[in-house]
Formats: C-alpha cells, sequence, structure tokens
C-alpha cells in the first residue's frame, strides 16, 4: 500500500477544514482511499494529514498539481512537507 503524509501549519483550522472538506471528491477522484487528520498537542494550526493512495504517482500527480497548488494558497496552508511512503509492515498490538 501507498501513503502520503503531509505535515503543514495553516492560518486558520477551521478554514482550512473546510477547503479539505470541499476537496473531497477531487481527492477521491485522483485516487487517495482514506485520509486521517491530526494536529501537535501544542498548535492546533499544525495540521497532519496522513492518507492512503492507490498509488504514489497518482498522489504526486494531485498534490503537485497547480490546481492543488491554489487550493492550498486559498485553504491558508504554509509551508507543506509531502512524505511519499510505501508500507512495509502493519500490526495491531
Amino acid at each position: 500500500m501507498d501513503y502520503v503524509l503531509i505535515i503543514h501549519a495553516v492560518k486558520d483550522y477551521p478554514a482550512w477544514k473546510q477547503v479539505f472538506d470541499e476537496a473531497a471528491v477531487i481527492r477521491k477522484e485522483a485516487g487517495e482511499q482514506s485520509y486521517h487528520l491530526l494536529h501537535d498537542e501544542r498548535d492546533h494550526n499544525r495540521v497532519v494529514h496522513f492518507s492512503r493512495w492507490t498509488s504514489l504517482a497518482q498522489a504526486k500527480a494531485f498534490f503537485e498539481s497547480d490546481r492543488l497548488v491554489e487550493i492550498r494558497r486559498l485553504a491558508g496552508v504554509e509551508a507543506p512537507e509531502f512524505n511519499y511512503l510505501h508500507s512495509l509492515e502493519q500490526g495491531t498490538l
């Protein structure tokens, strides 16, 4: 399985979340299968977006597209860090 881990600061979490939710359809069409949102315990505007994708090629094409660059700008995203990851192992303890 392929995953993307994005860590970024946002100017205003509620405003960012609205844009994130509105982009659900295009994220799904691009190949996002599931996601998990987290925030830093001390800074609620430091957001982690962890998601599973059909392929890293599709994820990269989506996140690096001009359309997404503009959506991130409108959503108030600051300095996103993208990590494209292949699964090695998963377990439950």
